[in-house]
């Protein structure tokens, strides 16, 4: 029993990890990032986190700009950006540093 129990978290772990880290790749180039008026931030320790456009399978869509609060004091937002390789435009995920 504590083997199949091992087995499933071994298991468990290794497909999260697989998923996170799927990229996406598409042929087509992102169109333009839209302006987007700000709303009010909810307090002194939020941080603008820009929208970007994201590919859905068929077509890119935006997704709005949010408030975030960093995870750590002085930590700074890396933003979401399409990089162009290889003929293809890939999408980095925006991140914490």
């Amino acid at each position: 029993m504590v083997v199949k129990r091992l087995i499933g978290f071994v298991f468990a772990g290794t497909l999260a990890v697989g998923l996170a880290a799927a990229e996406i790749v598409v042929r087509i180039a992102p169109p333009r990032s839209v302006s987007q008026k700000r709303d009010r931030s909810p307090g002194r320790d939020y941080k603008w986190i820009q929208g970007h456009q994201m590919w859905n399978g068929g077509g890119y869509v935006w997704v709005p700009g949010r408030w975030e609060q960093p995870p750590r004091p002085r930590a700074r937002w890396e933003a979401h950006r399409w990089k162009h390789q290889k003929g293809s435009w890939v999408f980095v995920e925006g991140r914490w540093r």
